[in-house]
């Protein structure tokens, strides 16, 4: 775990994004390789293509040109970095949430989903389930996903089902 002054990934937003995926904080090789979802086990690539919201598999290294499928990336925690059980105490808290919403606000995609049940229940400050939340951050919907991270895998679902649900809600590109 690292904290910094400076974000540990920058974001990928932008205004008018149909979709933006956030994660609780970039992993501990995520960090390292400075790219999102870079573990080689994580599914969120090959996810991405299969459900059919990227045209092709992409590497971590090409995140950035996940803008030209109109999806943007951020992190809850954008200070630290490493596994969510080793992230220090508060840094899911109220200044993350407040940052989060303010990023959200000011580039207003269709949808917010969390990519995993932590990130999603923190900024929700609730027990909340997979799928679409009631919740909104203006007219962004959100949803919570099953995490796509290796140390995840008692939730993953192989039928990627949410993932699909999700990739139907999106508007079209």
């Amino acid at each position: 775990m690292t904290a910094t002054a400076r974000p540990i990934l920058p974001d990928l937003l932008r205004p008018g994004l149909r979709l933006v995926f956030c994660g609780t904080a970039a992993g501990t090789v995520s960090a390292a390789l400075g790219c999102y979802y870079a573990h080689p086990q994580n599914r969120f690539w090959r996810t991405l293509h299969e459900v059919g919201l990227t045209p092709r598999r992409m590497a971590p290294a090409e995140y950035a040109q996940l803008l030209d499928s109109d999806i943007g990336l951020t992190d809850l925690a954008k200070y630290v970095s490493g596994m969510d059980r080793q992230l220090p105490a508060g840094s899911l808290g109220e200044e993350a949430r407040a940052a989060l919403r303010q990023r959200i606000e000011a580039a207003q995609p269709a949808i917010l989903a969390f990519t995993s049940l932590t990130a999603g229940r923190s900024y929700l400050r609730r027990n909340a389930g997979f799928g679409e939340q009631p919740e909104t951050i203006g007219a962004t919907r959100l949803w919570v996903l099953p995490s796509p991270s290796p140390a995840a895998n008692w939730n993953w679902d192989a039928n990627k089902s949410h993932w699909c649900a999700l990739a139907e809600a999106a508007p079209s590109k």
